[in-house]
């Protein structure tokens, strides 16, 4: 757990500092078809040369190989490695630099190492290989697994060894990437790397062995030997051409140099050359530069809720330093600040993270900083209620509940209009007028006396006015 939390700090370190190459290289001869310089001190890329192209490894495919073992064998000295036919078989007719160790033939774990990162022993390879996870098929899986893990997404291996093959590729970016897993976890690497010469351990086959390294940056007795050089590994086949990954480490300054595909020229080994005129000019040119510090404010933060401060100051939590040419000033840097919110609501605590700031030179991000709270700031208790209150009568929930309110009440309104009219209907009835015999009978009787005085014949006894009503006053 503690390896798997280390790779993701790893890989969020990178993230962070990950910068695009912000500089032009002069006065140097770069033959490689792919190249990169970064810093180890800050992972600042400060050149690069078409680092995402994939392209053939050759035996930087080695340095994949040692992360495998080394993860499966973290101490070298407790485990040993024997020649086995199966491994001894495999390795014939390859092509691959060898041992020439023998089957049954036992090393050590930090020996079996030696041999692979120093001298690219492809027979100790596939003889590690099954000693750490039974054949070599099974660890190229693991290579592959460790690759995604990595995040090496331009990266597959079809092989340990790095024979040539189209599904054993690469990209600079990547070997970058796995180069800096190697030194920070495992500093056995950079131990066996360094030397020019390694003595082996005799075996029970074997007297004592001397490995000669093939980074010749490391040879006192080679035309490019470089004394500054640390390590790292040499890779060659015809497709891939000549490779070379290189540390260096000078007056506090340490540098990583990856020369992909470089040709031989009249004899030159400029992979050698390359890098040890990079390193030079690394070394000459840039120096580190404090670009930030914890004393000065980047920017400002709006305070809400406080009755004392409506802003906080923000600052730097680590002070920033980057690799940058001798002759930059702070006049050229420019600070990005990049805030969590438009405001923050007091109560603020000195050292809250509030948000973060970009430190850009050239316009390139050369680093990264979070910003914190310079001071504490107190909230106002009547500030705060009041703008609770005003947040719930302006929030949505608020608004819903008004909107049910006088639908209620509009409902209820409607209701009591609809009962007060179904009771006036209810209440409109047929006026009763009661008969009156002896007003009937008057009736008839003037009705007798008025068709007399004009000589009309007499009505029948029981003739009656339409619906019993009076005749009208003209009537005669």
């Amino acid at each position: 757990m503690k390896r798997i939390v280390s790779i993701l700090l790893c890989l969020v370190l990178l993230t962070v500092c990950f910068p695009v190459s912000a500089y032009e290289v002069t006065g140097v001869t770069v033959t490689a078809k792919n190249a990169m310089v970064a810093s180890l001190d800050t992972g600042e890329i400060l050149y690069s040369k078409a680092i995402d192209e994939r392209l053939y490894p050759a035996s930087i495919t080695k340095l994949m190989t040692a992360a495998v073992i080394l993860d499966r064998f973290p101490d070298q000295n407790a485990v040993s490695v024997t020649m086995t036919d199966s491994a001894f078989q495999q390795i014939l007719g390859t092509g691959s630099a060898v041992l020439n160790a023998k089957v049954g033939e036992t090393f050590s774990g930090k020996d079996a190492l030696a041999a692979i990162v120093i001298s690219s022993a492809g027979d100790l390879v596939y003889a590690y290989a099954e000693a750490a996870y039974g054949s070599v098929a099974a660890f190229t899986e693991q290579m592959n697994r460790k690759a995604a893990e990595l995040g090496l997404t331009g990266t597959h291996y079809q092989n340990p060894i790095g024979l040539h093959d189209e599904q054993n590729y690469t990209t600079v970016r990547d070997i970058y990437t796995l180069s800096v897993y190697l030194l920070e976890h495992y500093p056995l690497v950079t131990e066996l790397t360094g030397k020019s010469r390694y003595t082996m351990a005799a075996t029970n086959m074997n007297g004592e062995r001397i490995l000669c390294t093939t980074n010749y940056m490391l040879d006192p007795n080679t035309s490019y030997y470089y004394p500054y050089c640390t390590g790292l590994k040499t890779g060659f086949t015809d497709e891939a051409g000549r490779c070379l990954v290189s540390t260096a480490s000078y007056d506090g300054y340490r540098y990583l140099t990856i020369a992909m595909n470089c040709p031989t020229q009249d004899g030159t080994r400029t992979e050698f050359t390359t890098s040890r005129d990079l390193f030079r000019y690394m070394f000459n040119r840039f120096s580190y530069k404090a670009v930030l510090d914890t004393a000065s404010p980047v920017t400002e933060m709006p305070v809400r809720l406080s009755g004392d401060s409506d802003y906080v100051s923000l600052y730097p939590s680590s002070q920033v330093k980057a690799i940058l040419p001798k002759e930059a000033d702070n006049s050229s840097i420019v600070i990005v600040p990049h805030l969590i919110a438009e405001s923050v609501d007091a109560p603020v605590k000195r050292g809250d993270v509030l948000g973060t700031a970009d430190v850009i030179y050239a316009e390139q991000v050369i680093g990264h900083v979070d910003l914190i709270a310079g001071n504490d700031v107190e909230s106002s208790t009547l500030l705060i209620v009041l703008d609770a209150l005003k947040r719930f009568v302006t929030s949505k929930g608020f608004r819903i509940v008004i909107g049910l309110l006088l639908a209620a009440v509009l409902l209820l309104v409607l209701y009591i209009i609809y009962i007060n009219q179904k009771g006036k209907i209810k209440s409109r009835k047929v006026r009763y007028i009661p008969y009156d015999e002896e007003k009937e009978q008057r009736l008839r009787d003037k009705t007798k006396e008025n068709r007399a005085k004009k000589g009309r014949p007499e009505l029948p006894e029981d003739f009656k006015e339409p619906d019993d009503f009076p005749p009208s006053p003209d009537h005669d």
